[in-house]
């Protein structure tokens, strides 16, 4: 029986819960000393004197650093469609544009010392207005960059929507509000120059070639003189896709210094450093006819940047890639801008804008739903996408590849009872019951692999290295695991093609020295790129051994088969040659068993579902319980359904926590108000109900596994549901739209509110 679709438990896990997994944070490096930043203690100050003779006095300190001594250029944009007119420098050089931002480094002995030394520091401010919220930036009385002259940096106009010919319009502002990604590892790097010259850099990240590429474009070197180690990574959601001044200031340190440093944050730092996501603030117009016809939909995205534009003031752009879902409107557009604030920089965060545009969709269909009297169901129904015009091209020229959106929804409609649900629902309500059922549904769809591309397969087979009668497999990958699962994944497309031993196969990756090449893994892309290239590989050595196989078994190439981990002569399978002795020939023969993957995709792959939430309110309180949510995935082919059920749950847990409890909050000063975990509505396993998985499988014609993503597709589908569930709720008192995160305060007041 072939791998491929097994249930196969993750190889990964014993290392990682008996301690022995290779983190940086663990990793000795000898004579390594380590850096603290002292960072703004204010949104917008001029800093006017830094004073650091205390500091350079303190035990243990080598080294007191600031922006006056660095002689780097402006830090690395994160892409090249990114302006470049609001520059960064590492350390704050004349102005501090948000709490949190790193103004001067310690170095020293040990972490301890180095934050003792910090506290000793004295840094005067001249404080500046801040501009906190979106409404501020845009006002421009407070100039982030008064050289820029406006806050505004990023624009994606779009064209005016027509909704004359409407028979009902509905408008709303709806906040997708600013969540802290929280990866269980925070940020953790060090950097040592060796004897040779060459930088040595350890860094959680996601894609260690990348790392190597802002390392080598800040600090003018070749990639031969930078080697980047990736080794485990405890969670990065998109944060670590990218760099950071506090890390990439590392090999300066070092050598200013003479010893390696070493940087790990600490939570509340994270917090307020490490990029954010979503912020968005969304005005939704949604039109059509009353039998539930949707003709015409526009969305105006207002996208805050936070201090810096990285990667979260491009994300608009797939917002409106994926502007109307699963739905045919055919009179679509979107309008986005984004605009810097005195707030931590936004970044790409699990699933990087397209939760955003299927929160603005789905929130609007229920909009729409409720004010014809149509259930929700039946409106998402009347303007799906049907599943025989694939491929499909929207309204804002994205192509979907293969879907099929009713099915999903039947597929949920027929894990639920949900005509009892309803029942149950009216029950309570004629009944005035303080505890009242809300039902939410969301039908989504949303890109992987962006706009495909590649990434690195090789596999090689040698003889095994302990002498057995067994061979040793090699898979080199340019993909970055840090909770997927990739060495597991790529076990099983291996073992599965070629018929060896699962146990006998290695998979390396994130060391620029022993991978060729990698690109940042993220949007869902490592199966279907990196996974497709792994099993093109193992075919290119299963043709290699093939042809060593028919010399050894002195017949014609075109004979010979490998079946069950053996190659014989077809229909004689009783002479055969196994993989050992294929292996060994190969190597007498000075060609060993190597094979690389050609794939490239051509565009991107569309993953689909359908997920339902059923809450329980408290009408007195406003507190919302979770108590069931059901969720159908379509990802195409599934390589193994226990590695994507994870997946799934994870991404459920994020969407829901978004939903009902996580926002990062400033005062009217920019001062945080949820810098660790005691004020930040992080979920636990306690506020979630047990989840009930489905898959559905469409395939893509894109990539020879037909595979699509998954990864994050709980944080699309499982937000708006839960949402509209909270809404749904308490839609009978007056109530048409709660903002998230549906708090029980904020519940409560919308219920005070529709009763006055």
């Amino acid at each position: 029986m072939g791998m491929i679709g097994q249930r196969v438990v993750r190889t990964e896990d014993p290392a990682l819960l008996t301690g022995e997994g290779t983190f940086i944070d663990n990793l000795e490096i000898e004579g390594a000393v380590h850096v603290v930043y002292a960072r703004a203690q204010m949104a917008h100050a001029r800093i006017t004197g830094i004073d650091t003779a205390d500091a350079l006095d303190a035990p243990g300190v080598l080294g007191v650093f600031t922006a006056a001594d660095l002689d780097l250029g402006p830090f690395p944009i994160d892409i090249p469609f990114l302006p470049s007119h609001f520059p960064r420098s590492a350390l704050a050089s004349d102005t501090v544009r948000f709490v949190g931002e790193p103004v001067v480094a310690v170095v020293a002995e040990t972490r301890a010392l180095a934050t003792d030394a910090a506290l000793l520091l004295i840094i005067d401010f001249d404080v500046l207005p801040s501009a906190v919220t979106m409404q501020q930036g845009f006002a421009d009385d407070v100039i982030l960059f008064p050289e820029a002259g406006t806050n505004v940096c990023v624009t994606m106009p779009g064209a005016p929507v027509d909704f004359s010919a409407c028979e009902v319009v509905v408008r709303a502002d709806i906040n997708n509000q600013r969540l802290a990604p929280s990866p269980m590892e925070s940020r953790v790097a060090a950097s040592r120059w060796e004897a040779d010259g060459r930088l040595t850099h350890w860094q959680a990240c996601q894609g260690a070639h990348p790392v190597q590429a802002k390392l080598c474009e800040w600090y003018g070197l070749d990639e031969s003189q930078v080697h980047v180690i990736t080794p485990d990574v405890g969670g990065g959601f998109g944060a670590k896709a990218f760099t950071y001044p506090e890390d990439q200031l590392l090999p300066w340190l070092a050598r200013a210094v003479g010893r390696p440093v070493r940087y790990t944050e600490t939570r509340s730092e994270g917090m307020n450093g490490l990029g954010h996501g979503r912020a968005q603030l969304q005005h939704v117009e949604i039109g059509g006819n009353r039998d539930g016809r949707v003709t015409a939909y526009q969305l105006t995205v207002r996208q805050d940047a936070g201090a810096y534009p990285r990667m979260g003031s491009f994300l608009p752009f797939m917002t409106r890639t994926m502007l109307t879902g699963v739905y045919d409107i055919p009179n679509s557009s979107a309008d986005c801008t984004s605009v810097l604030t005195n707030t931590v920089p936004t970044i790409a965060y699990r699933g990087a804008g397209r939760p955003e545009a299927a929160a603005a969709i789905e929130r609007a269909m229920d909009l729409f739903a409720l004010e014809i009297g149509m259930d929700p169901v039946d409106v998402r129904r009347k303007n799906l996408i049907a599943s025989d015009r694939f491929p499909f091209t929207t309204a804002t020229g994205t192509v979907y590849d293969s879907g099929d959106y009713e099915g999903g929804l039947d597929k949920l409609l027929a894990a639920v009872d949900y005509p009892a649900l309803r029942l149950e629902q009216r029950r309570r309500r004629d009944a005035g019951d303080t505890v009242q059922l809300g039902i939410g549904v969301s039908v989504y769809v949303e890109i992987t692999a962006g706009q495909g591309g590649t990434e690195l397969g090789e596999v090689r087979i040698a003889p095994a290295a302990d002498g057995s009668d067994e061979v040793d497999v090699t898979i080199i990958t340019g993909t970055t695991p840090y909770g997927q699962g990739h060495r597991t994944t790529w076990a099983m497309l291996v073992a599965d093609r070629l018929g060896v031993p699962f146990e006998r196969i290695t998979v390396v990756h994130g060391d620029t020295d022993l991978v060729r090449t990698s690109q940042i893994t993220g949007g869902s892309r490592s199966v279907q790129l990196g996974g497709t290239n792994v099993m093109r590989a193992a075919g290119a050595v299963a043709d290699q051994a093939r042809e060593v196989a028919a010399q050894l078994l002195e017949a014609d190439i075109a004979d010979v088969v490998l079946e069950d981990g053996q190659f014989h002569v077809a229909g004689t399978p009783s002479i055969c040659r196994t993989w050992i002795e294929v292996a060994q020939a190969a190597v007498r023969d000075g060609r060993p068993l190597f094979g690389e993957g050609d794939f490239t995709q051509r565009g991107g792959t569309f993953p689909s579902g359908a997920h339902l939430a059923v809450v329980e309110l408290d009408i007195e309180t406003g507190q919302s319980t979770l108590r069931q949510l059901v969720a159908v995935d379509d990802a195409g082919k599934i390589i193994n359904p226990l590695l994507a059920e994870g997946q799934v749950h994870g991404g459920l847990a994020q969407g829901i926590a978004q939903a009902l409890f996580e926002e990062v909050v400033y005062d009217e000063d920019g001062n945080p108000l949820t810098s660790n975990f005691a004020d930040y509505g992080i979920v636990s396993a306690a506020e979630l109900p047990s989840f009930q998985t489905v898959h559905a499988e469409t395939p893509t014609p894109l990539n020879d596994l037909g595979a699509k993503g998954i990864g994050e597709s709980g944080t699309i589908g499982a937000t708006p549901a839960v949402q509209s569930a909270v809404v749904d709720a308490v839609s009978y008192l007056g109530v048409k739209h709660i903002d998230m995160p549906c708090t029980p305060n904020r519940v409560w007041n919308a219920i005070r509110a529709a009763r006055a």
